[in-house]
This record gives C-alpha cells, structure tokens and sequence, in this order.
C-alpha cells in the first residue's frame, strides 16, 4: 500500500481552524514540481498536490543526502517529501516545508510541453491533457466542480427531484433540426439498431416535463448535443445543460426561480473559491468579483421585448452603431443588442419577456395577445443572454394545431398528451452550464471552460 501523504489543503485548513501546524510533524506530502530553484547550497520548491489552488514551498539545502539530484528535478517531475513544517508568517506564505528527504516518484522529460513561461490560451488548447497542471486551468476546472456541485445544492435544498434524461432520442425538441445522428451503419442513415432515425438529444426538457407532472419540481443536469457549426466562442457541440421544470408555476414563478438559482451559484463560488476566484479577478478579467457582487446586490430588472426593440431603436437614432442594426418588432436579438441593453440601458442584469412567437420554440405558451408568448431570457452585463425560460403551453388545443403546422406531432404524442392527462399551468429554464462558468470566471471562450472541448473544427482528443 502507498505510503498516506497530507495533503496541502488539510494542512491550510488546519491553519485556517487556528490548529498548531507544527504538531503535524514530521510530515509527508506528495505532488508535482511547479517551480525549482537551486543555488549552491539551497534549493526552493513549489510543489502542487491537487488538492487545493495554492502550492506549498519546499525549501531543500546541501544537508540533503541527493541535493544535487534534487536540484536538477524539472517543472512537472512527480515528488514525495518528508520534512518539518516551519512557520513563516513574515513571508509570502504562512508556512514551508524544510525538506529531510525528496524521493522522485515519476520523473519528466525534458520535452514536458509546460514550462515557467506564458503560455496562451491557444497553445493550451492543443495539449488539453496537460493545461489542468497550469495556473489558470487548475483554477478553472476546480471551480467548474464546484459550480456543478452549486447546482445540485440549490435545487436539492429547493424540494426538486433529479432526473436523469435519454441522450439518445428521436425528437430534437425545439424543432431546429440540428442534431448528431445515430447510425450503426454507414451506408443506412436509418438507424437499424432502433428501427427509426435517432440523434444525440439537444435538450432534456421534453422528457423531464412529465415528471414534473408527478414530482412538482424537477430537474436534468447533463451533456447535450448540437451539430451548429457555429465558430464562435460561446458555441460547442457538446456542452452541459441544467434545464428545471415546475409545476404549477407561470413565468413569474419562473423568473424567481432563475434569479434565486444564479444568485445561489455565485454566492457558492464566492464562499468556496475564493484563492481561484481572487486570480479570475487579477489575472483573467479584472472587476470579475466586483461584477459578481453587484448581480447579488439588487433584484433583477424585468423588460419587455417589445421595449426593448424600442429602446435599441432609440439608441440607433441616437448614433450607436451595431453590426447588426436590423431592429424590426420581430427579430431575433444578437448578443451585441442584448449586451447593450443590459449594460447601457440596465446597468445590470435583465429579464427580457414575451418575445414574438415565431422566433420561439412551439412549445411556449401563447399570451393573448396572440403574437407573443410568456417566454424570457436573462441577460447579464458582459455576456448578454444566460439562461431562457419559458411558461410552457398547456391548453392543448393550442400546442396541437402549432405542432402540425411544423410537422412534429408524429412520434411526440407522449408529449401532446401530456395536457389531456392532468395537465396544469408549468414553467422551466435551460442554463448553459459551460456559459454560466464563463461568465462566473471571466474566461472569454467556452473551448477552455471544458477540460476536452468538441467544436466543429477537428477532434484532436
């Protein structure tokens, strides 16, 4: 059995809860060499163990019984070290370890493609196995973990039931038609192994709406598939969607919900990252924490759609200039036009509701008015939309005659008959996992927000 190593991060907990280090020793940890320096007669390790952000100093000197051996290790060398904690509260950090022994467990070759220099983010993307031991990345995929575990928190303390929804279907829910089919062979775009055509799912909504019907709250967390060839930053072909469905529930209802969710998931990663969100802060997006704090300070704000087509319009009078100055009542909105509005006109974050039905899926409840529905998107200063939401249609009269206009009732009669089988009033929300991420860390492109990111230029891992 290996030897049990302390990790770095008991031993800054012991620190935090006012514990005496020093009782600790002698100790043993093990981890990856960040930095080595050596002079002649000591030597400097920062070694990184996983375990927590921050690194801890090894200092090393001649009494060592392989000091020369130790001095040449290199950046990514794999170590065990035995040694004394000693308290260093007049220094950068409170404590180091005065090393007794360093064992090298897995040595490195000198071709290790991370070295103590800047590295951009595009070069980082081409050795994705590697980029977690960076700065940036190990801070980035630690607070991706724990944004996932800030959604589960929420809605399991809010009374929800996870459902774990099919990512093989034979609907692509909001009837865009771009979606990754499923074939077991090449020359039959019929897939023989269902009988029928199948793709990978783009949303879990339609299958978690009828537990929904029979648990009131519910939620699907999980991967979802898209073959846009979008190449953007803010698209991928897989990325994970947190999609609620309530019962009992119309867009206000809904809206409080989205709003209590996201204010839930920063307060999280403001609580429990702080060391990863303090470098976002200095290193990635300078004002992040302060950006995120002023989502916590005020309500969200509520504007039509039809306002804000007028407040855009107004702007474009006023001599702002957008790449896509197309404004009419009934145009889909870019992130540019959402940007602006909540960053010039609100100053904050935004719900804008009741867009114009034809550019929403069929599934949204119709308002009276007969031209929207009670649909909305949340927008966020520095990214624009976040999450979309909508009261879904539960008169069934009314979801029938639009599914045959556009052709999908085949084969989503389940679905339609939903609202003849104890149907009621329901609402939910879809949230782009990886783009909640981006907005929380400042990080500019979803490539780096997943450890192995799919996009419709070539897979490389």
């Amino acid at each position: 059995m290996q030897e049990k190593a302390i990790t770095i991060k008991e031993l800054y907990d012991e620190l935090k809860q006012g514990k005496d280090l020093l009782k600790s020793n002698p100790v043993y940890i093990a981890g990856w060499v960040r930095t080595n320096r050596a002079s002649k007669a000591v030597g400097f390790l920062e070694i990184n163990d996983g375990s927590a952000f921050k690194c801890v100093q090894v200092v090393y000197d001649e009494k060592l019984p392989n000091f020369e051996e130790a001095s040449h290790f290199l950046t990514g060398a794999c170590l065990g070290i035995r040694g004394e904690i000693v308290l260093t509260p007049e220094m950068k950090q409170p404590f180091e370890i005065h090393a007794k022994e360093i064992l090298l467990l897995g040595n490195v070759s000198e071709d290790y493609p991370l070295q103590k220099k800047r590295m951009s983010l595009e070069y980082l993307r081409e050795i994705a196995p590697m980029r977690p031991r960076t700065n940036t990345f190990n801070a980035l995929y630690r607070v991706r973990s724990k944004l996932a575990m800030a959604i589960h928190s929420f809605f399991q303390e809010n009374g929800f039931v996870y459902v774990h929804t099919p990512e093989i279907t034979t609907n692509d829910a909001e009837g865009a038609g771009s979606v990754f089919s499923v074939i077991t062979d090449a020359k039959d775009p019929v897939n023989d192994f269902y009988g029928k055509p199948v793709s990978l799912t783009v949303s879990g909504q339609l299958h978690v709406e009828p537990f929904a019907l029979a648990f009131g709250k519910v939620y699907t967390f999980g991967p979802t598939f898209r073959a846009e060839k979008s190449n953007t930053p803010r698209h991928a072909s897989e990325f994970w969607m947190i999609e609620p469905e309530m019962a009992f529930a119309d867009l206000e209802d809904d809206m409080e919900v989205m709003e209590g969710c996201i204010k839930y998931c920063i307060r999280y990663i403001l609580e429990n990252c702080p060391d990863e969100m303090k470098f976002f802060d200095t290193f990635i997006a300078k004002g992040t924490i302060e950006k995120l704090e002023a989502v916590l300070a005020k309500p969200f704000r509520k504007m039509t759609y039809t306002e804000g087509i007028e407040c855009l319009q107004s702007a474009v009078k006023a001599g702002h200039k957008f790449e896509n100055p197309n404004l009419t009542w009934g145009v889909d909105l870019q992130s540019e036009h959402e940007r602006y509005l909540t960053e010039e006109v609100v100053k904050g974050p935004v719900f804008l509701t009741d867009y114009p039905k034809q550019i929403k899926a069929f599934y949204m409840k119709e308002n009276p008015d007969g031209k929207t529905v009670a649909a909305c998107d949340c927008l966020v200063p520095g990214e624009g939309e976040i999450i979309g939401g909508s009261q879904r249609e539960d008169n069934y009269d009314v979801l029938k005659a639009k599914m045959d206009k556009i052709g999908n009732t085949q084969g989503l009669e389940w679905y339609l008959n939903l609202r003849k089988f104890g149907g009621c009033v329901h609402s939910g929300f879809g949230i782009g996992f990886d783009r909640l991420l981006m907005y929380i860390t400042g990080v500019a492109n979803i490539r780096d927000t997943e450890p192995y990111p799919r996009t419709s230029s070539a897979i490389k891992y």
